[in-house]
């Protein structure tokens, strides 16, 4: 299956998960752009990301964009989407973001930004700890379950970071549900 979103091409696998809305769509990229405030610099973890499609929207304004996958098959996709769209600094990897994230950290890699989108159970306990051991200094969530968002928030709130920002986006217009992102960053000691 073919999808585009802007100017960027998209092929999925027949399991691969991609938002139903491609007009409200680029709105909410742009929302995680502007929360990301990406200047070219820095480096860029998008976790749960699925076929890459935040990953490959943010490319152009990071220095890397490193995507964190359990489906292998969504990182198939991630990977040929990365080169059929020519965002050569964007890698999409297999495995838990719990997992992942501590080895590249040990290994030098200095998170700035991480972006998360996860399925409506919200973020893994491991992952949320992962992210307070990191310390990144931006944490841009995208969620759309209010009621998980709020309990990991929490979590977050208390590890050291404040919520900056905040935006709701209509993906689903005549229904109660809504997709948001949330900038939070990581308080100054």
């Amino acid at each position: 299956m073919q999808e585009s979103l802007s100017d960027l091409q998209f092929s999925l696998s027949p399991r691969a998960f991609f938002q139903l809305n491609p007009q409200q769509t680029v709105k909410l990229y742009e929302s995680v752009r502007g929360a990301a405030g990406l200047t070219g610099k820095e480096t860029v973890i998008d976790a749960y990301c699925g076929t890459g499609t935040i990953g490959l929207w943010l490319a152009p304004y990071a220095k890397e964009v490193r995507g964190i996958e359990t489906i292998p098959e969504a990182v198939e996709d991630a990977k040929a989407n990365a080169v059929r769209n020519g965002r050569d600094n964007a890698s999409f990897h297999v495995g838990q973001a719990e997992e992942l994230l501590p080895r590249w950290v040990k290994e030098g890699m200095k998170p700035d930004v991480v972006v998360a989108d996860p399925p409506r159970t919200g973020l893994d306990p491991r992952f949320l700890e992962t992210v307070l051991r990191t310390k990144p200094k931006k944490m841009v969530y995208v969620s759309c379950n209010p009621s998980t968002l709020a309990k990991d928030c929490k979590v977050l709130l208390d590890g050291g970071y404040e919520i900056e920002w905040v935006q709701p986006v209509d993906m689903f217009p005549q229904t109660s549900h809504v997709e948001s992102v949330i900038l939070m960053e990581r308080k100054e000691k």
